[in-house]
């Protein structure tokens, strides 16, 4: 297999289960692709900017705006005042959102458990975990 064919293996791969983990995630159906990334995005920083969000979302600001008020509406994120800039409103996380991303990353590491348990046999194991390393490399490439 030549790196193009074993490129397009490896991103097939990875899609199929990107979106089988996705499946399992039922927690967060109710949300676009865009609103869990920006919720991702909170739990990894803490706050961001509605801007700040938007440019790491690629959306437009308005798009961004709309997605917030959603989320807010459910209680998922909270808007906090600047102490420096009272114009700038900080974006973070509600326990209900932090326990949210609890729950999904839960219900992705149970079930890539079980699949693991139950698809793979102790040697296929042993390749996966000679294997996670390399695709860390690979995933850390710019």
């Amino acid at each position: 297999m030549n790196s193009k064919e074993l490129a397009t293996s490896l991103r097939t791969a990875v899609s199929a289960l990107h979106k089988s983990l996705r499946r399992q995630m039922s927690s967060v159906n109710s949300f676009s692709m865009t609103e869990i990334e920006t919720i991702a995005l909170l739990a990894r920083s803490g706050s961001l900017l509605p801007t700040e969000l938007a440019a790491l979302t690629k959306v437009k600001t308005q798009s961004m705006s709309q997605i917030l008020k959603k989320m807010e509406s459910g209680r998922i994120i909270k808007r906090t005042p600047s102490k420096d800039d009272k114009r700038k409103v900080y974006i973070s996380l509600t326990a209900s959102g932090k326990n949210l991303v609890v729950k999904a990353r839960y219900d992705k590491d149970e079930w890539l458990e079980r699949s693991v348990e139950n698809a793979l046999t102790d040697k296929e194991k042993e390749w996966l975990i000679r294997a996670i390393p390399v695709i860390n490399k690979v995933a850390e490439t710019k």
